[in-house]
């Protein structure tokens, strides 16, 4: 498992133009996940607008190696990265993820999209590779602590929150 924290949003304008500095933040050995509110320090945190979508996790099997054999989560700005779960599939699900404090849960609402910012930072193709698989966005339902390891995974049931 990989975390991300990105309390900037890095890509505004052009692909051609590259990506804005990143100061602060990036792969983090644990994150704190807040019910409704998303993951403590990152740019989408509390934000109205990113509700739905405050957290995204994708699986480590649909990175496009080929591509980038060093691609992860700095790259494709993705929260989480699972080991093993095909998670593009719980969309309209309730998940859980538990590191070893207890279990998140997480609605998976709709699929994280990718960008034309993929081909930018990954390599060209990347954008096309990641169609349908780029991981999704989700929304906490519960407060805790993720942290880099073995994770449990736990499917709930469909997804009842909106």
């Amino acid at each position: 498992m990989q975390l991300l924290v990105s309390p900037v949003h890095r890509f505004s304008g052009r692909p051609a133009q590259g990506p804005s500095a990143d100061p602060v933040g990036g792969l983090v050995q644990q994150i704190r996940v807040r019910r409704h509110l998303g993951i403590v320090g990152d740019r989408y945190f509390a934000q109205r607008a990113h509700r739905d979508a405050a957290v995204t996790i994708m699986a480590e099997e649909n990175l496009p190696t080929s591509i980038d054999p060093a691609v992860d989560l700095q790259k494709t700005r993705r929260n989480i990265l699972l080991r093993g779960i095909d998670i593009d599939a719980y969309v309209d699900w309730t998940v859980e993820l538990d590191t070893g404090d207890g279990p998140i849960a997480f609605a998976v609402n709709r699929a994280a999209r990718p960008c034309a910012w993929m081909d930018t930072l990954i390599g060209p193709g990347a954008q096309r590779a990641l169609r349908g698989k780029g991981g999704v966005r989700c929304t906490p339902l519960s407060d805790g602590v993720l942290r880099v390891g073995k994770a449990s995974f736990q499917v709930v049931g469909p997804r009842e929150w909106r």
